[in-house]
C-alpha cells in the first residue's frame, strides 16, 4: 500500500486530543479441542448439513469440555497474546473481559482470569455488550492508555455459549460455539493505533436476542427452568435485518470520521455470525472478497470472542501487516453494534 493510499485523518488528533495513542501490541486466541460438525448435530436435532450450511455458512464449531469455564478459555488466549507481546503478568495494569457467559453472575470473570494468569497487580472488570463486546472493550481499554492511567491493558472476548444453548431449538443450537481471543493494548510511539470506534445501542429491541431467566426480572425458579428461560432466545429474521443495517451504518461512520474509503482498508473483519449477514454487509460497503476475513465456517458464532479470534487468525496468516488499515465491525444483543478502524 502506498503512502498516498494510506493517507487518512486521525479523528482524535484532529479534535486537539493530546493523550497518547493506543495500539494493539499483540493478539492471541484459544479454541477448545472438541469439534462439533453439522453431521454431529443431525444426530440430536432435526436438521441437516445442507440446511445449516446454506443458511449460515457454518460447517463446524468448537465445544468446551465440561470442566472448562469461560475464564479458562480467556486465560489461555491471554497467555498466548502476552507471549507474543513479550508482556509478563506483573506488567498488566488492567484486565477487561467481554462476555455474556461469565463463570458465575459474580465475581467478574476478569478477576478469575487475573488469578489464572498471575496478573496480581491488575485491576479487573467485566463488560457486557454481547457480540459487540470486544469492540466496546477495546474502546474502553484504549481510554486508560490514552489518559496515561495505565500502560498495559489486557482485553479479552471469551464465551462458553454451549452452556446456554437450547439443544432442542434447531434454529439457534446450530449457530454458536465456544472460544476466546485476547489483545494487549499499549502505546506505540510510531503508530496511530486505534483511530476511531463508533458504538451504538437500541434497547427498544432488547427482546430480539436475550436469555430471559436468571436475572432480577426472572429469578431462577422451578418455573423458569421448566419454561427453558435460561437458554438463549433469538428472533432470527429481525436480528438479520437489524444486524445488516447497524453494521453497515457503523462501518460507514467510522470511515467517514477517518476520511477513508473502503478501498483503503486492507482487511475487514466482521462479526462471524452468519455468512449471509457478512455478504450483505460487504455488498453495502462495496468490499472485495479479498478484503474480508471469514472463519465462521470453522467456529460458528462465538459472540464477544468472534472478532478477536478472526483478527488473530488474519494476523497469523499474514493477511495483516504493520501499517495496514483494519476495519472491525460487529453487532449483538442489546441491541448493540460497533465499528473500529485500526492502523496495525
Amino acid at each position: 500500500m502506498s503512502n498516498a493510499t494510506k493517507s487518512f485523518r486521525n479523528p482524535r488528533a484532529a479534535h486537539g486530543f493530546k493523550g497518547r495513542t493506543c495500539s494493539i501490541a499483540a493478539v492471541g486466541s484459544y479454541l477448545p479441542e472438541r469439534v462439533v460438525t453439522n453431521a454431529d448435530l443431525e444426530k440430536i436435532v432435526e436438521t441437516s448439513d445442507e440446511w445449516i450450511t446454506s443458511r449460515t455458512g457454518i460447517k463446524e464449531r468448537r465445544m468446551a469440555a465440561a470442566h472448562e469455564m469461560t475464564s479458562d478459555l480467556g486465560a489461555k488466549a491471554a497467555l498466548r497474546a502476552m507471549e507474543k507481546a513479550g508482556v509478563t503478568p506483573d506488567q498488566i495494569d488492567l484486565i477487561i473481559v467481554a462476555t455474556i457467559t461469565p463463570d458465575m453472575p459474580f465475581p467478574a470473570t476478569a478477576c478469575l482470569v487475573q488469578e489464572k494468569i498471575g496478573a496480581r497487580r491488575a485491576a479487573a472488570f467485566d463488560l457486557e455488550a454481547a457480540c459487540s463486546g470486544f469492540i466496546y472493550a477495546l474502546e474502553v481499554g484504549q481510554q486508560f492508555i490514552m489518559s496515561h492511567t495505565y500502560n498495559t491493558v489486557l482485553v479479552i472476548g471469551a464465551e462458553k455459549l454451549t452452556s446456554i444453548i437450547d439443544w432442542q431449538d434447531r434454529n439457534t443450537c446450530v449457530l454458536f460455539g465456544d472460544g476466546a481471543g485476547a489483545a494487549i493494548l499499549q502505546h506505540r510511539p510510531d503508530a496511530h493505533g486505534l483511530l476511531t470506534a463508533c458504538m451504538g445501542a437500541d434497547g427498544s429491541k432488547c427482546q430480539l436476542i436475550a436469555m430471559p431467566g436468571g436475572g432480577s426480572a426472572n429469578p431462577a425458579s422451578v418455573n423458569t427452568v421448566h419454561s427453558r428461560m435460561h437458554y438463549l432466545k433469538m428472533d432470527g429474521k429481525e436480528t438479520f435485518k437489524n444486524a445488516v443495517t447497524a453494521m453497515n451504518t457503523a462501518a460507514k461512520e467510522a470511515l467517514r470520521r477517518c476520511e477513508l474509503t473502503i478501498s483503503q482498508i486492507k482487511c475487514v473483519i466482521p462479526h462471524q455470525a452468519n455468512q449471509r449477514i457478512v455478504d450483505a454487509v460487504g455488498d453495502r460497503l462495496g468490499v472485495t472478497p479479498e478484503q474480508v476475513f471469514v472463519n465462521l465456517h470453522k467456529y460458528g458464532n462465538t459472540s464477544a470472542a468472534s472478532v478477536v479470534i478472526a483478527l488473530d487468525e488474519a494476523v497469523t496468516e499474514g493477511r495483516i501487516q504493520r501499517g495496514d488499515l483494519v476495519l472491525l465491525v460487529a453487532f449483538g444483543a442489546g441491541l448493540t453494534w460497533g465499528a473500529a478502524i485500526i492502523e496495525w
